[in-house]
């Protein structure tokens, strides 16, 4: 695994683990990596300090081990950041772009809401100056039947 230090178009800089430089490029070409902040897929290697060894080498295991708990991490803060949007917004689905364009017109009550939208909807909200921050949320899981 490597870390690297990334860079969106609109400079917010963030960091991400890979398997290899060349899958960090693969995926970038794909659109796979995203700015966390903005949803940015224009991405780029920032400027980062180096890593001196020492004569200790840390084995393959305990690298894929560090991954693991730091995406373990990541997931923890994503499902907890989840959890306080649900509880302090109101959830408005696919019509997130009419109802943020709504509110910021004053054509619907001022409120905090939360849905999906498009890339070309956010894109079309952003150079229309209306402000919303896009969050990688993974759904639910499917509720079971008992």
């Amino acid at each position: 695994m490597i870390h690297f230090q990334l860079r969106c178009s609109r400079k917010h800089e963030f960091e991400a683990w890979f398997r290899s430089s060349t899958s960090f490029d693969e995926q970038c070409k794909r659109g796979e990596v995203d700015c966390p902040v903005c949803g940015d897929i224009e991405i780029t290697k920032a400027l980062m300090a180096p890593n001196i060894s020492t004569s200790e080498k840390p084995s393959g295991n305990s690298a894929e081990r560090r991954a693991r708990e730091v995406a373990e991490q990541i997931l923890a803060a994503a499902g907890k950041l989840r959890e306080v949007i649900e509880e302090n917004s109101e959830f408005v689905g696919e019509d997130f772009a009419d109802e943020a364009r709504a509110i910021h017109y004053g054509d619907a009550e001022e409120r905090d809401i939360y849905g999906s939208t498009t890339d070309k909807e956010a894109e079309e909200l952003d150079e229309e100056g209306i402000e919303f921050t896009r969050i990688p949320i993974r759904p639910p899981p499917p509720r079971r039947n008992n």
